[in-house]
């Protein structure tokens, strides 16, 4: 019997000078392109994405169809600015087939902040963080430090236009060994039912969250 290799894909800002904590995603992730998608209108980034997206419109048909993909496009850039604005600093689109169901693509969206706290042993905060408003709370020892674990189940506004009902979002929290920070691992989707699957996944993902670099 032989063992399955895992295999990591490393992203160019593994390396970066400015780079404080490190994470893996499983396969089935893509990552979206945040500073181009929030650049402002004369910044280089801005510039390669209109050059990518121009390509996409001209094959859409005039008229309605074009004027839809153009407010989708627009809808998703302010939701993206607005998750900056929150502390975003990566997000992914997944896609999994329900193997456990009927075999259909799942979608999901997972997104790293950081968000700035008052000064407190970690432990502390990792259970504050979760304290309030969470379902199925658990406290996690893990190799970046402690940690907490806990899940929110939401209902969707009609006006949002979105084409389901409820989303499940689950929330991971680890405080950072500095005191005054607190990364936020955010798994959302909609495939409620499938809750136990999404929490083993995010518990993996902070499972392999480092605030050392684990290349040197």
């Amino acid at each position: 019997m032989t063992e399955d290799q895992v295999t990591y894909i490393l992203s160019d800002s593994v390396t970066a000078p400015d780079r404080e904590a490190w994470f893996a995603l499983p396969a089935g992730f893509t990552t979206l392109p945040l500073d181009a998608l929030t650049a402002p209108p004369d910044h280089p980034d801005a510039t390669r994405l209109r050059d990518a997206v121009e390509p996409l419109l001209a094959a859409a048909p005039e008229g309605v169809v074009r004027e839809q993909l153009v407010g989708q496009l627009a809808s998703a850039q302010r939701m993206l600015l607005a998750l900056r604005q929150e502390g975003v600093v990566h997000c992914s689109l997944g896609l999994h087939r329900d193997d456990a169901g009927d075999g259909r693509v799942l979608t999901s969206f997972f997104a790293f902040r950081w968000q700035e706290i008052s000064r407190s042993p970690r432990h502390l905060t990792a259970a504050r963080a979760v304290a309030t408003g969470h379902d199925r709370i658990e406290v996690l020892d893990l190799p970046c430090g402690p940690a907490a674990l806990g899940d929110t189940t939401m209902t969707v506004a009609p006006d949002l236009g979105l084409p389901v009902k409820r989303l499940l979002q689950v929330h991971a929290y680890l405080p950072h060994p500095d005191g005054c920070r607190l990364v936020v691992l955010t798994l959302t989707t909609a495939a409620v039912n499938r809750r136990a699957h999404y929490r083993a996944m995010l518990r993996d993902v902070a499972e392999h969250v480092s605030f050392e670099n684990p290349l040197v």
